[in-house]
């Protein structure tokens, strides 16, 4: 396994709080890797930090290798509130050409890639509209579509399902992870939804709140051995989901040491 990211006794103080202490941890290439733990922990800060959004107080993030000081065209990130990270002004495909310019793609080009990258998502039939004519579903199959637009192969996603419906959620869910095999990627994916850290992750880390140099912020690294690829319905009624949802529920601020 090749490691593509790494957090090298990472820490993180804002307002002369702690919110992260020294963390270390791997994630290797194609593993798709989950982040829990309760409210103010330090989930999407440590998301941020390995972004390049959020500097280090101490410590620091790699990317292949090399310390993230600025956000990198090789890895994209999928913000919570679909609707604030698309520009309202701009149609669906307008908005996916946003990562096109950014990365001076020929105007030649981005047609074909722009096409090619919404019918991957599921939205060919849509690049007319605007965000404002699409559910939220749709809305965030858009800023996912701008992501892989860019060709990355680092994705980090910071609660992207948590406001849509349980219906819109779980496809978007299986959509996800089809591409993430079809295309190799890796990803880092916060969420406060601890049976969807299951069913899409490798392994899952738990991060506990108000860090102490006895209690740090890592407070468990669980492998996920559920075989691939998985079903809504079977894969939640594996006795290896109900162990894990049963070992891991304490980490999400439900009593766990």
């Amino acid at each position: 396994m090749e490691p593509i990211l790494e957090f090298d006794a990472l820490s993180i103080r804002l307002g002369g709080r702690e919110i992260l202490s020294p963390t270390s941890l791997t994630i290797e290439r194609g593993e798709f890797v989950c982040i829990i733990g309760p409210s103010g922990c330090g989930k999407t800060t440590l998301l941020r930090a390995a972004a390049g959004f959020v500097a280090p107080s101490a410590g620091q993030a790699l990317h292949h290798g090399r310390r993230v000081e600025r956000p990198s065209r090789e890895a994209a990130f999928v913000f919570q509130d679909y609707g604030r990270a698309l520009l309202p002004w701009r149609t669906v495909e307008g908005n996916v050409a946003l990562a096109l310019e950014a990365a001076h793609v020929p105007a030649a080009e981005r047609p074909a890639r722009i096409a090619q990258v919404l019918e991957t998502v599921g939205l060919g039939a849509h690049a007319r509209k605007y965000p404002a004519e699409l559910s939220g579903g749709m809305q965030q199959r858009v800023q996912i579509a701008r992501c892989l637009a860019q060709e990355p192969d680092l994705l980090m996603m910071d609660e992207p399902f948590g406001a849509l419906d349980a219906m819109t959620r779980e496809s978007l869910q299986d959509e996800v992870s089809r591409l993430v095999r079809e295309r190799g990627l890796t990803v880092l994916f916060v969420t406060h939804d601890l049976e969807e850290a299951i069913y899409l992750s490798d392994r899952v880390i738990a991060l506990r709140a108000h860090p102490t140099p006895e209690r740090p912020s890592l407070a468990a690294i669980v492998d996920v051995p559920i075989p691939r690829p998985r079903q809504q319905l079977d894969t939640r009624e594996h006795p290896e989901f109900l162990r894990l949802r049963r070992e891991l529920y304490g980490f999400l601020g439900h009593g766990h040491d």
